[in-house]
């Protein structure tokens, strides 16, 4: 990349594609029992429309996009790589040079291959080598046209879904317990393990090995670009003496930060704050905002995450991450202009921020709340797929053509 700072939007393949249906993900919807409000069907179309996408992001005033690989499509059984598939995103990656779009990659946001779950996963001793093998053919067909590129999207998500959505609770349990059983019978099997789902203490240390195997085989080219990897970095405050915020951090973060100090740059992806008391995170103050997610509205808690992730890793920082789910545009508007007002502070204050990616493009299919969360910059008709910018994108597109950072 060539110094310039990197103005983008955010997605994921199994978010926007549409009908990946080789996925873990997509078995997990269909299965009764599941956690999934709704399937994700056709989700944006982005797999056909995927330079509708990208025009869009270059009218409004963009430079960069942040867009994830589907494990699945690219290898949808063991072994078995698609070259129709690697095709498909080299095109992608054609089309962002075509239109002025440095593309920073993600090898895995989350979904994973569905024969990979029903093996166990990254439960397995030898799950590293087969995500190296994957990633071998990534490096291999399209490395030479990558901007960028990342790893694992928010390698904690595990850590930070036992923090803040409590998955650790005897009924949160039960739920995922049912689903994963459902989903082990469909592929007859005697194990199920996604990503979302699983427990740090049977996955984590695999996970890493497969990070650090990545970073060397994408490092090791064909071509040459940054490669990094993308933490859930939610501002972490403590609150009163004796309290545990030092706690819940190591609780958050556990070995992720060790396992960016190897990389090019850290992606911090931040929404909210978690106040930390001495007896451990404490309820949002009363009559705070709240998004449509669910957490607090605190929009610079960006400042924070920032200063953070740069003194605890030395690393570089893109913020590859950053936004709100609300149906009020306004707020969207007000959560922008928050994040970058503190991440204009911490930049005059020699933080190394070189990115500011919003999640997200388009509203899309938001996980176990389906399309229920509106976090797009651009809103998508669920029938016809059309397009339809909102306020929010214009405004934050004249900051990123400003380039007022």
């Amino acid at each position: 990349m060539d110094g310039k700072f990197l103005w983008g939007t955010a997605t994921a393949a199994h978010q926007i594609e549409g009908n990946n249906v080789n996925s873990d993900f997509w078995l997990a919807e269909h299965v009764t029992p599941t956690l999934f409000k709704e399937p994700s069907g056709d989700a944006c179309d982005s797999l056909h429309r995927y330079a509708e996408d990208t025009a869009l992001a270059t009218s409004l005033g963009f430079n960069a996009h942040r867009f994830g690989i589907e494990w699945a499509r690219i290898e949808p059984e063991p072994g078995e790589f698609s070259p129709a598939a690697l095709d498909h995103y080299k095109r992608v990656l054609d089309d962002c040079h075509s239109k002025g779009l440095t593309p920073m990659v993600t090898l895995s946001h989350w979904t994973v291959p569905r024969w990979f779950a029903a093996r166990g996963g990254f439960e397995q001793a030898d799950s590293p080598d087969t995500f190296a093998r994957f990633t071998e053919q990534v490096a291999k067909h399209l490395g030479p046209l990558m901007g960028a590129a990342t790893t694992f999207n928010e390698c904690n998500i595990p850590r930070l879904a036992r923090l803040l959505f409590k998955l650790d609770s005897p009924l949160a349990q039960a739920g995922i317990q049912a689903m994963s059983a459902a989903c082990a019978k469909a592929c007859g099997s005697d194990r199920w393990s996604s990503v979302l789902f699983s427990s740090p203490d049977k996955t984590e240390a695999q996970m890493v090995a497969a990070h650090h195997r990545a970073v060397e085989i994408l490092k090791a080219g064909p071509g040459s670009y940054p490669v990094g990897l993308t933490i859930s970095m939610q501002a972490v405050e403590g609150i009163g003496p004796g309290n545990k915020a030092a706690e819940v951090a190591d609780a958050l973060y556990g070995p992720w930060l060790a396992a960016a100090k190897p990389c090019d740059f850290v992606g911090v992806q931040t929404y909210t704050r978690i106040r930390v008391g001495a007896e451990g995170p404490l309820s949002v103050p009363a009559g705070s905002e709240m998004t449509d997610a669910g957490y607090e509205f605190y929009p610079q808690a960006l400042g924070e995450t920032v200063r953070f992730a740069a003194k605890a890793t030395g690393k570089p920082i893109y913020v590859t991450e950053n936004g709100i789910a609300t149906g009020d545009d306004t707020r969207r508007v007000a959560y922008i202009d928050g994040a970058l007002d503190a991440l204009r502070k911490a930049r005059a204050d020699g933080i190394d921020v070189r990115g500011y990616f919003h999640w997200s493009l388009l509203d899309n299919f938001e996980w176990t709340a389906g399309y229920a969360q509106h976090f797009g910059l651009v809103e998508v008709d669920r029938t016809t797929f059309k397009r339809t910018p909102k306020p929010s994108a214009v405004h934050l597109g004249r900051i990123a053509r400003a380039d007022s950072i």
